[in-house]
């Protein structure tokens, strides 16, 4: 190395944060990045899936998780480490897949993107919520399950029926937005709109505002839980009440 190189803390001094998606997601990496405070790190590796969002493939995935990890950015000193996939969290098991992250990278925070949204409703003190999702049934009937084992009363929970993660990109903000207006009930006191794939943090505040109630979205979710376990604390608008108020 040439004598008196003069070094930085780079770009991301204030946290670095790694994300493991599917192969086929187009969605979280662009929402990622142009949300993230200034000074906050985002990396991103991916991990084998066929296109088909079924339950066997994500629960597949466990065999690629550790190695996934393992090459991202292993000389960053990455803070957090998360699972970005909702389904495939409740598929495989927070537990599980944290047990994966860790593997490939110790040193790093390892979370999922469920964790960020279970945490997101404890946060918001919601005991009852109505989700809705793009996926077939046998997902949504696992995803429930799921959420009501850990506590939460699903009042409702209704899928688009959507086999395929490249159409999922696909489904308009305007229709998410209607979408989950109508999965709302009068018992609910938030909704979830589940998947990172749907562009669901582009109509946050108009659910909000259309219901009267916190909109907690995957990708919204997430992005607030790995911050918070990096320890930034920055409070933002336009990402409904979780961002503004927490």
């Amino acid at each position: 190395m040439r004598e008196g190189v003069v070094f930085d803390q780079g770009r991301f001094p204030r946290a670095k944060i790694g994300f493991v998606e599917l192969a086929t997601e187009q969605t979280i990496e662009s929402d990622m990045m142009r949300l993230a405070p200034a000074g906050v790190g985002i990396h991103f590796t991916r991990s084998a899936i066929p296109d088909q969002i079924t339950a066997a493939n994500l629960g597949a995935m466990i065999d690629g998780l550790g190695d996934a990890a393992a090459i991202l950015a292993p000389n960053a000193d990455l803070d957090v480490i998360c699972y970005a996939c909702t389904s495939g969290s409740v598929v495989m098991g927070e537990d599980e897949v944290k047990t994966e992250l860790r593997r490939g990278a110790p040193n790093a925070i390892a979370t999922t993107l469920i964790s960020g949204v279970l945490q997101a409703l404890e946060t918001l003190n919601v005991g009852r919520v109505a989700v809705a999702t793009p996926y077939l049934d046998e997902v949504n009937q696992i995803e429930a399950a799921y959420m009501s084992k850990r506590g939460f009363d699903v009042v409702n929970i209704e899928g688009l029926n959507i086999t395929n993660d490249s159409d999922m990109v696909r489904v308009t903000p305007s229709y998410i937005a209607d979408f989950a207006v109508s999965v709302d009930r009068p018992e609910a006191e938030a909704i979830f709109v589940s998947c990172g794939a749907l562009r669901t943090v582009d109509v946050i505040d108009e659910i909000e505002t259309r219901t009267g109630k916190p909109c907690v979205a995957s990708n919204q979710a997430m992005l607030w839980h790995c911050l918070r376990l990096a320890g930034i604390t920055d409070q933002q608008d336009g990402l409904g009440t979780l961002l503004r108020e927490h």
